[in-house]
């Protein structure tokens, strides 16, 4: 097959019609540079190797291939069996990695069967599984592992592709044993793929076990968004200040758009989603402690709009590698297995977040990768996207070397982070009003809040499991923003008095307001006819909402 050239789409790489309908479904016009070199090559079922950054499409480069030859082996053979496995370092990426095969099979009906068996699930669910054959195994490589030396799954003789998806962490979260023990359980004979964010000792390791003569696409683009589609600011605050600009700045909407927070551990997390519940500011987290399938389903509804502001924690391993760095043979303790949890429920890598317009670095990125992963959340595709780092004395060395990347990315040495005009001196009624409610949060309040989140989502997750399965609508009324209350709240701190609005901002805020009014003027007057034609009684009790509002 001969090397597409620019500007092509999906059709002239002569894929499957049912294929093809799916890729159009997903509304996905043509290939992105990635998909655009690699897809032709997998065809071919050569091996290859590729460095593409976070957001560029890799998941769908690898993916379509596979269900176009899949496809193409059913046409040759009626005999169902794994011919495809898929390894990914967290529950979280492998759950999102399947979704995308199933969205891109959704027209080959039962023709093509998708597994995943990442989820921590009974031996009996992945027999189960895996007693139908499904075409393709997506799994993390210690369950992979499991499930292989146990003879749940034997693949030495129906395997035909293997793919190795964010490769670079693979070693990092100690799976390079787990690895090497599934290898044992392949063909001599298979198609292999690595797929990174880039080019580390660990994947040159990995490149030399798994790959045999392959294609290196090492794309010529760069790890983040240049020029206009990518802003980088800086706001120069310690920690007593921080809270403050951050409340100021999303209440009076000088971020607009999704938004995702980083902070630096879970207990941060709930700190900052307790301090912004007590200014009416909805907020979720995404939490490693809860089950994978809320925390996809958290991501989903955050994709889908159903709130605007997540926050997150960062990678341990950036602050610690030893932790993670590789699975020693002594058992690790409670503590170690705690942290490796919340490292790998990072969300800076991997987590395919839609349309961010902004991310805040409440607390600084720990070194300059996770500065990239961090960023790389925002302007994907096409979309454009701004970076907010909060920076205390302590990081402005960090801050420079992230700079020094930049400058190198952008091709001018003056590179510099744009300062994100603020004046304490004209908010300084927020300052008073935000200093309170930090202090109000206590390391009790904050466990007290893990606690209730956990068994809130818990009961969510089991009680109501097979309610949701028969009504599936019903499952977005399921809200990961609710409020919490371990912290008291006062209702009047939900709203910004007139008189407290910068003079510069006055005109933006009457506009909100004036906005806000007019949808609470068509929710009462939807209210109201409702009223009329179920219990014109209500009529009157409406009318004396509406004045006291």
């Amino acid at each position: 097959m001969d090397e597409p050239g620019p500007g092509l789409n999906f059709h002239e790489f002569e894929l499957d019609d049912r294929l093809l309908r799916d890729i159009a479904r997903l509304g996905w016009i043509s290939p992105t540079l990635v998909q655009e070199k690699a897809i032709p090559f997998l065809l071919e079922g050569k091996d290859v190797l590729i460095r593409a950054r976070t957001g560029s499409g890799k998941t769908a480069a690898f993916a379509i291939p596979i269900i176009q030859n899949v496809l193409r082996y059913k046409t040759e053979t009626a005999v169902r069996e794994t011919s495809v496995l898929v390894m990914a370092p967290s529950q979280d990426l492998c759950h999102q990695i399947a979704k995308v095969f199933a969205s891109l099979t959704y027209s080959c009906g039962p023709l093509i069967r998708v597994a995943d068996l990442s989820s921590k699930e009974e031996k009996a669910t992945h027999r189960h599984l895996l007693a139908e054959r499904p075409d393709i195994v997506v799994s993390t490589p210690g369950r992979l592992r499991t499930v292989l030396a146990d003879g749940t799954l034997n693949v030495r003789e129906s395997l035909r592709c293997v793919t190795i998806d964010e490769a670079d962490l693979m070693f990092t979260f100690g799976f390079e044993k787990d690895l090497k023990e599934v290898m044992k359980h392949f063909p001599p004979v298979h198609q292999s793929v690595l797929c990174s964010a880039t080019l580390e000792e660990d994947v040159t390791q990995m490149k030399k076990m798994v790959l045999r003569n392959p294609v290196i696409l090492k794309l010529e683009e760069p790890q983040l968004a240049v020029g206009t589609q990518l802003t980088h600011y800086q706001i120069e605050a310690e920690e007593v200040d921080k809270a403050a600009i951050l409340y100021t700045v999303l209440k009076l909407k000088l971020i607009q758009g999704k938004c995702i927070i980083f902070v630096k551990s879970v207990d941060r997390c709930y700190r900052l989603k307790l301090f912004l519940e007590q200014f009416g500011i909805r907020s979720c987290i995404l939490n490693s402690e809860l089950p994978i399938k809320i925390r996809c389903h958290t991501v989903h509804q955050f994709n889908q709009g159903s709130y605007d502001i997540i926050i997150a924690s960062d990678e341990l391993m950036a602050e610690n590698p030893a932790l993670v760095k590789k699975k020693s043979d002594k058992k690790p303790s409670t503590k170690q297995l705690l942290q490796q949890t919340e490292t790998e429920s990072s969300v800076s890598r991997g987590i395919d977040f839609q349309c961010v317009s902004c991310v805040v670095n409440f607390d600084f990125p720990s070194d300059l990768n996770s500065y990239i992963h961090r960023a790389g959340r925002t302007a994907r595709g096409q979309n454009n996207g701004s970076v907010l780092s909060f920076v205390g004395i302590e990081e402005l060395e960090l801050k420079r070397n992230v700079e020094e990347f930049l400058q190198t990315l952008s091709n001018d040495a003056e590179f510099s982070m744009k300062d994100f005009n603020f004046n304490f001196d004209e908010v300084e009624a927020f300052r008073y009003r935000a200093k309170d409610a930090w202090r109000a949060i206590t390391k009790i309040s904050i466990r007290e809040a893990r606690i209730k989140e956990l068994k809130m989502e818990i009961f969510n997750s089991e009680k109501l499991k097979s309610f949701f399965e028969e009504n599936p609508r019903d499952l977005q009324t399921l809200r990961h923003d609710r409020p919490l209350h371990t912290v008291h709240v006062q209702e009047h701190l939900g709203d910004v008095p007139e008189y407290l609005v910068p003079a510069a901002l006055k005109p933006m805020v009457d506009i909100m307001n004036a906005k806000r009014k007019k949808k609470m003027s068509e929710k009462y007057a939807a209210a109201k006819k409702r009223a009329k034609s179920d219990n014109p009684l209500l009529v009157n009790g409406i009318d004396y909402m509406k004045k006291g509002w």
